[in-house]
C-alpha cells in the first residue's frame, strides 16, 4: 500500500471514529443528561449571541451570574464568561492597556483620569460557538461536540482531560475542571434555552449589551441587527464560523 493511500485510510479512519464519538455524545445528551429539554427540536435552532461594546458598563453581573447558574469554580482562570477593560491610547494603538480583574466578576476599579485622552471600552468574552470549532476537530474521543442546534458541548463522561481543545481553542475560552479534570466551558446556557429561556449572563446584563439570537429563526430580530450594524467576530482571519457577532467592536482587540 502506498503512502498516499495508507494516509488516507487513516484519516478516513478517525474521522469515522470522532463522527460516531459525537453521535454517542449526542445521545448522551438526548437520553438524559441535564440538558434535555421536552418538544424541543434541535434542529429547528442555530443558536449565537451578539455583543453590543457600546452598551457594555461592566458590572460584572454576567460573570457572577454564570458562575452561579452553571457552578463554575471560584479557582482562578476558570470562566465561562468573562469581560476585559481596553484603555488604548491614541497614539499607541499597537499597546492596548487591557485589565480583567478576577474575569471582571467584581466589575472595574476606577482607574481612568479625565481629559487623559485615552478611550475605554468593555468587552465581554465567551466560546464563540463556532460552526468550524478547532476544539471539536482535537478531541480524540468526540468528547467535545456541535450540538444539531449549533452549539458546542462536553460530554464530561468521555473526556479524558487532555487538554487537546484547551490548547486549541483560539479564544482562550476553555479551562480544566479542577473538581473532575475534565474540560469546560460556556454552553450558551444549553439547559435554559432548550426550555424557551434565554443565558443567565443575557438575563442579568443591567443595559442588555448581551443578546442570545437564533440565526435559524426568520423572526429573530438578530437578521436587522447584523443589517444595519458594522458587525465583527473575534480574530476573523482564523475562518471558525464564530457565531459571537460583536457590534463596536474596537481593531486594537484581540
Amino acid at each position: 500500500m502506498d503512502q498516499d493511500r495508507r494516509g488516507f485510510l487513516q484519516d478516513a479512519g478517525k474521522f469515522i471514529l470522532l463522527t460516531g464519538a459525537a453521535t454517542l455524545a449526542w445521545d448522551y445528551v438526548v437520553a438524559g443528561a441535564p440538558e434535555q429539554a421536552p418538544n424541543y427540536i434541535a434542529t429547528d435552532h442555530w443558536w449565537g449571541m451578539i455583543i453590543d461594546i457600546d452598551k457594555c458598563i461592566g458590572s460584572g453581573n454576567c460573570v457572577r451570574a454564570c458562575k452561579a447558574e452553571n457552578d463554575v469554580p471560584l479557582e482562578d482562570g476558570c470562566f465561562r464568561t468573562w469581560v476585559e477593560r481596553y484603555r488604548v491610547d491614541p497614539y499607541d494603538l499597537d499597546h492596548p492597556h487591557v485589565d480583567s480583574p478576577d474575569g471582571g466578576y467584581d466589575g472595574f476599579p476606577e482607574i481612568d483620569k479625565p481629559g487623559d485622552g485615552m478611550k475605554v471600552f468593555f468587552v465581554p468574552k465567551l466560546c464563540n460557538q463556532c460552526a468550524d470549532s478547532p476544539c471539536t476537530q482535537v478531541c480524540p474521543v468526540g468528547a467535545t461536540f456541535v450540538s444539531p442546534d449549533g452549539v458546542i458541548l462536553v460530554d464530561k463522561s468521555r473526556c479524558l482531560g487532555c487538554r487537546y481543545c484547551v490548547q486549541a481553542c483560539p479564544y482562550g475560552c476553555r479551562y480544566i475542571d479542577p473538581r473532575t479534570h475534565t474540560a469546560d466551558k460556556c454552553t450558551l446556557c444549553y439547559h435554559r434555552i432548550t426550555k424557551g429561556l434565554t443565558t443567565a449572563c443575557c438575563e442579568t446584563c443591567p443595559t442588555g449589551a448581551r443578546q442570545l439570537v437564533d440565526l435559524k429563526n426568520p423572526k429573530d430580530p438578530v437578521h436587522a441587527f447584523i443589517r444595519d450594524h458594522k458587525i465583527h467576530v473575534l480574530k476573523p482571519n482564523l475562518a471558525t464560523g464564530s457565531k459571537v457577532y460583536y457590534n463596536g467592536l474596537d481593531g486594537v482587540v484581540r
